[in-house]
């Protein structure tokens, strides 16, 4: 859910505690969480990315995919691996490795995964690659911006500074 932080207080016996204003209707969940512990997990919001932003996305991979004469796919992919927080490492035992992988990128074209040695015996790492439908607007800036850089060194024309800016509703992004 989405929402604010609104008060941070401490008690007399020195524990916290948070106020949150959220948007939406919590009361249900709230009496079936109620009794017990809960886990609790709060990060920055960031708007996911827009359709537009991945339009102009996908037509910067059409062109440099047709300037270089590789696979639309193959352009995506290898700018995914470019950029960073796209991506996790995991520990899979090897037994399981092959299947862990299938099922992983039958996700998306952009669900990847590679794979590096492990210090564990029976054990191999993965780098998990998520597509960039899970995006937010930092991460498909990041994307983007790797694409111009792409398609200017290749000489296609891209949007000016301020088309690219519109994309994400006027916000500064890549900060």
């Amino acid at each position: 859910m989405r929402g604010k932080l609104t008060d941070l207080s401490i008690s007399l016996s020195g524990k916290q505690r948070l106020s949150v204003e959220i948007d939406g209707d919590f009361r249900t969940e709230f009496e079936q969480l109620r009794e017990g512990d809960v886990e609790i997990s709060i990060k920055k919001f960031r708007a996911k990315r827009s359709l537009d932003a991945n339009g102009y996305a996908w037509a910067l991979i059409d062109k440099i995919s047709a300037r270089v004469g590789i696979p639309k796919a193959d352009v995506y992919r290898d700018h995914i691996r470019q950029i960073g927080g796209v991506s996790e490492i995991v520990c899979i035992r090897d037994k399981a490795l092959e299947k862990f992988r299938e099922g992983w990128e039958k996700n998306g074209i952009g669900w990847q995964t590679e794979t590096i040695p492990s210090k564990i015996d029976g054990c191999t790492n993965v780098i998990l690659y998520y597509g960039s439908s899970t995006y937010d607007t930092k991460q498909m800036s990041a994307l983007i911006d790797s694409l111009v850089d792409t398609a200017k060194g290749l000489g296609i024309e891209t949007m000016s500074d301020e088309e690219l800016h519109s994309l994400f509703g006027g916000k500064n992004v890549t900060g």
